[in-house]
């Protein structure tokens, strides 16, 4: 019996034209603003939501991990839902979808309640970006093309300098659920113009089996693994019997998957294509790029928030900076990806980034807005050096027919590295910040600094808080430089790794990128 069957009532559709095009371009432009804007909009607003629903910072965090790696799992199921049930079915449904997670996620009551619905969120956000992209190739002309991929582009590049700002100003001005119900309105409304609009575009179908093992140990691994490493600090991680179960079952989990999917004829995930070195030593590098820089920016607006007193707003406008420089930088480094050798780019632009981050490493407590986010501006002319032409290089190491499935994998591997190191990163930085401060106290003469504080004019009673304040902030402020240390290293790491991939023979068809 064959695998797919296809659709043989299908009729090919009459193209857009004129006003309706244009109004479907913006619309599909619209849906993966609102999709990318997600992954971003939160990182300032973790300490607002951890305070509101009374939970730790390190618990808040799993608002941004949840959303990950739900997506996560549903970039691989997006080809063959798009192929069983039509390309505009499974855009509208999934934007709706994404719509009414959003307004769960604005109203929910409690931390269980908003990563329940964070997870339905981010499942239904997870085919928005590659199907946006495949619609507007869909329905545009060939000559035309360029010019809705410009459009698209701008949206990937504008929604992670927006996110930060438009989720501290709600946040301070309207509370952390607008940051969720922002999107409702947009969400839905352009999910149902799209349905309507573009029912007539609709793509062939064919009934493709679905591998259900494969998606259910993915699920399998990724779920276990992401619990234990949220819940691993508050159950003292391996002294806990439940954590050593959930380590076991992600093990075991992960090795049977790359089983099945090495021998199932129509895997779900073909990791064949780990076959080219260069694909996967390309990958190695995504991942430590992308685990990095995902640090840097969770840890960047809590320290701005928790140890300087900053709030949601100013947090969010100095990380925004970070997407001004590469807006303006992605046109040529997308230019030169094709001219020189990508491998060069990625190293002056991640030798860059390794560069800056090591600078942010020095900070004190005294900085100012101004010299923060001038740091973080700087930041962002490395970005798209390492981003395009990494893209460019992966996809060149494998053979045509598998640059779809490379490109799912690359989306998997990006999304999955954000979501650990963001679990990874926020233990790591409250554990350091506790043994700095056991250091710092082993070292203090407490009666001493009490004494000198009191002759400075501060009451004696006000000079015990205050001396517990000031060694907590120097303690926060080094554990935090050690983080953004520990990111220099591995961005300089990767800048030397990506010597090792060969270069690609040629340009790449980047049509079946999504």
């Amino acid at each position: 019996m064959s695998a797919t069957t296809a659709d043989t009532t299908y009729k090919e559709p009459v193209p857009l034209t004129g006003l309706t095009l244009w109004l479907c371009g913006i619309l599909l432009a619209m849906a993966n603003f609102v999709a990318i804007l997600d992954v971003s909009i939160a990182n300032v607003s973790v300490p607002n939501i951890a305070g509101a629903l009374g939970v730790s910072t390190s618990q808040g965090t799993w608002v941004i991990t949840s959303y990950a790696v739900a997506e996560a799992i549903a970039v691989p199921l997006t080809g063959w839902l798009a192929s069983r049930f039509g390309t505009v079915r499974v855009f509208s449904v999934s934007l709706i979808g994404f719509g009414i997670a959003s307004f769960l996620c604005g109203i929910s009551p409690s931390l269980e309640i908003l990563v329940m619905a964070r997870i339905l969120q981010g499942f239904c956000g997870g085919p928005l970006m590659p199907l946006s992209q495949t619609l507007l190739l869909t329905i545009f002309p060939k000559k035309l093309q360029p010019a809705a991929m410009g459009i698209w582009a701008i949206t990937t590049l504008v929604a992670p300098v927006a996110g930060p700002m438009l989720g501290g100003t709600l946040c301070d001005n309207f509370g952390w659920g607008s940051i969720f119900l922002v999107n409702v309105p947009v969400a839905i409304g352009a999910g149902f113009l799209v349905w309507r609009v573009l029912f007539s575009q609709e793509t062939r179908t064919t009934k493709a089996r679905v591998d259900t093992v494969g998606l259910g140990l993915l699920i399998l691994w990724v779920g276990a693994l992401q619990l234990m490493l949220d819940l691993g600090k508050e159950n003292e991680w391996f002294a806990s019997p439940f954590i050593i179960t959930l380590a076991l079952i992600a093990a075991l989990g992960f090795i049977s998957f790359l089983i099945w999917e090495l021998t199932d004829a129509n895997p779900i995930v073909d990791l064949r294509v780990f076959r080219h070195r260069g694909f996967s030593i390309a990958m190695v590098c995504m991942a430590l790029m992308i685990g990095s820089f995902f640090a840097i920016n969770v840890i960047g607006p809590l320290w701005l928030q928790n140890n300087l007193g900053w709030t949601a707003s100013w947090a969010g406008n100095a990380t925004g900076m970070v997407g001004v420089l590469a807006i303006f930088a992605a046109p040529i480094a997308a230019q030169l990806a094709v001219r020189v050798d990508p491998r060069r780019l990625i190293f002056l632009g991640v030798g860059w980034l390794a560069i800056i981050t090591f600078i942010r490493g020095l900070s004190t407590m005294e900085m100012s807005f101004g010299q923060i986010a001038f740091l973080i501006f700087l930041t962002g002319v490395g970005m798209p050096f390492f981003f395009m032409p990494l893209l460019q290089i992966s996809m060149g190491s494998v053979k045509p027919e598998e640059t779809a499935n490379a490109a799912g994998l690359q989306n998997f591997i990006r999304t999955m590295s954000g979501a650990i190191a963001t679990s990874f990163v926020t233990t790591i930085w409250e554990n350091n910040a506790t043994s700095n401060r056991s250091q710092i106290v082993s070292g203090l003469d407490g009666a001493q600094s009490i004494r000198l504080l009191t002759q400075h004019g501060v009451p004696e009673n006000a000079a015990t808080g205050l001396l517990d304040q000031m060694v907590n902030g120097q303690a926060l402020m080094l554990s935090t430089n050690e983080v953004f240390m520990g990111a220099a290293v591995l961005f300089a790491a990767c800048a030397l790794i990506v010597w090792t991939v060969p270069r690609p023979k040629g340009p790449v068809d980047m049509s079946n990128v999504h």
